[in-house]
């Protein structure tokens, strides 16, 4: 740990205390990247002999350092780097009203790192939702309007906690569409597809009990598992899902009681487990007695025809959780969306629904039930479908055109990301720094992985969610020099833990 102390220096001339001084330091390097989450500091005994200063001043240090969130002390074991600093609102620096994702100040933190402001002129990759230019404001105004004159003062009440019946009519015959077939009994109405997924862990989940989780994998659906005091195995992610051997000597060892999965152009990577391997998945749950959470977000947005079927849509044995949010081809602030849940833990579920909130919004359900009745989602829906499908087109048309040798990535032919692979050690914090100076804004890819792992440090997720078609390539053009140019400099590997 001597180089981590070699690289704090006091200013013996500044005005600033010494124990501010190495909060600083210490935070810097924790940002950066250099101090990766989990690394063990020096001990207090250590830094105080080493930098030659009082035990007091260390002590205060991380004191506060662990207040804001940048480190955590296990009692007997020592101080280690946290991950919790990604979301702590002191980095945050946000300016306008560019909104990242489900996961806001996770992504929108590391991104800035405390030191590069998101603007409203930058090239935003990072996002996963789409513009507000593109929210159906005429025809929803219009079903908002038809509501109120109808219902009155009712639209106001509380609903029943499993949600609005003609509205759950409405979603059966929607997923009919798409070989999904359910009953309005079957459907839980939730406020996103996040408090779908906290709802489930509030049900189903006891403390310490394990889950499995693709890794890398959705941001929120890791905070919300472990805010339940579950305990996360993750199954590497290949390019065609999980490895079934590997996935099933997890459940094996230990033992869980879900499996969340995004089988349809996932989350991170946009990746896609073909059909053959979800039956097996299914199998293995019948075997081993699990229920699986179907995080089904873009499954809708196939640009290659590649023809996906949904888990549920195979599940004979009421073992799949099936949970979609509108939030991506329809308007994210809504908090509008659904799950398919299994009779036998529909009880639990409600019961939980109503301890969260007691139910969503009876207005917004009865107007996005008249909005779909209308023929307007079905409008909207093809709508946004050729707006994304030409972002897709442009995004991969601009990464062919500029990517260098040494990044790799696999076409995905669907969804709303793309997952670049760096070279091993890349220094990922170094490059989104640098990109966001000239406009640029990307997701570090270390924000998906559940726990410190070398695969968090070179890769990272291109989302083309919310940049306008003119502004893809200059976009990726920006991205590729900057890695290019580290590369030359020799300033690419430097994201590596110190030992």
């Amino acid at each position: 740990m001597v180089e981590i102390i070699d690289l704090i220096k006091f200013d013996k001339d500044s005005t600033l205390p010494l124990y501010v001084q190495l909060y600083e330091k210490l935070k810097t390097l924790i940002a950066d990247g250099t101090l990766v989450c989990d690394v063990k500091l020096p001990s207090i005994r250590q830094l105080s002999k080493e930098l030659g200063i009082n035990r007091i001043t260390v002590v205060t240090a991380i004191r506060e350092l662990e207040k804001d969130g940048y480190v955590y002390t296990k009692p007997g074991s020592g101080t280690f780097v946290s991950d919790n600093f990604l979301i702590s609102g002191k980095s945050m620096h946000l300016q306008g009203s560019l909104v990242l994702d489900e996961v806001y100040t996770q992504e929108s933190a590391l991104i800035n790192n405390g030191q590069v402001s998101l603007t409203e002129n930058s090239i935003n990759f990072a996002s996963a939702t789409p513009t507000p230019d593109l929210f159906p404001v005429d025809d929803f105004k219009v079903v908002l309007n038809e509501v109120l004159e109808r219902d009155k003062g009712n639209a106001f009440g509380y609903q029943d906690s499993q949600g609005y019946y003609p509205l759950r009519e409405s979603i059966c015959k929607v997923l009919g569409n798409s070989m999904v077939s359910c009953n309005p009994d079957d459907i839980q109405i939730i406020s996103g597809a996040q408090q779908g997924i906290d709802i489930i862990s509030k049900a189903l989940l006891k403390q310490g009990e394990y889950i499995i989780t693709e890794s890398p994998t959705y941001a929120g659906a890791i905070a919300v598992f472990k805010s339940r005091g579950a305990k996360i195995a993750d199954v590497e992610l290949c390019d065609d899902g999980m490895n079934l051997n590997v996935l099933e000597y997890t459940i094996k060892k230990y033992k869980p009681r879900l499996l969340y999965t995004i089988p349809s152009f996932q989350n991170p990577t946009g990746y896609s487990c073909p059909n053959h391997k979800r039956e097996q998945i299914l199998k293995l749950a019948d075997k081993y007695d699990l229920y699986i959470i179907e995080d089904d977000y873009v499954s809708d947005l196939d640009f290659e025809n590649r023809k996906y079927i949904t888990l549920k849509s195979m599940d004979k044995s009421n073992r799949v959780i099936f949970i979609k949010s509108y939030s991506k081809i329809f308007m994210p602030g809504l908090r509008l969306g659904f799950m398919i849940v299994p009779p036998g833990i529909l009880g639990n579920v409600i019961e939980a629904k109503h301890a969260t909130d007691i139910s969503t919004s009876g207005l917004i359900q009865r107007a996005f039930d008249l909005y779909i009745r209308k023929g307007f989602w079905d409008k909207h829906s093809r709508f946004m479908y050729d707006i994304y499908k030409e972002r897709y087109i442009r995004t991969i048309n601009a990464l062919d055109a500029n990517l260098p040798k040494s990044v790799n990535y696999k076409k995905p032919g669907g969804g709303l990301n793309i997952w670049l692979n760096l070279s091993p050690g890349f220094h990922v914090n170094k490059l989104a720094n640098l990109c966001a100076l000239n406009d640029m804004v990307f997701a570090p890819g270390k924000i998906f992985y559940s726990s410190n792992s070398s695969q968090k440090l070179n890769n990272i997720r291109l989302s083309f969610a919310s940049v306008h078609v003119e502004n893809i390539y200059r976009g990726v053009e920006t991205l590729c020099k900057t890695i290019e140019l580290m590369e030359k400099s020799n300033e690419s590997y430097r994201n590596l833990p110190i030992l």
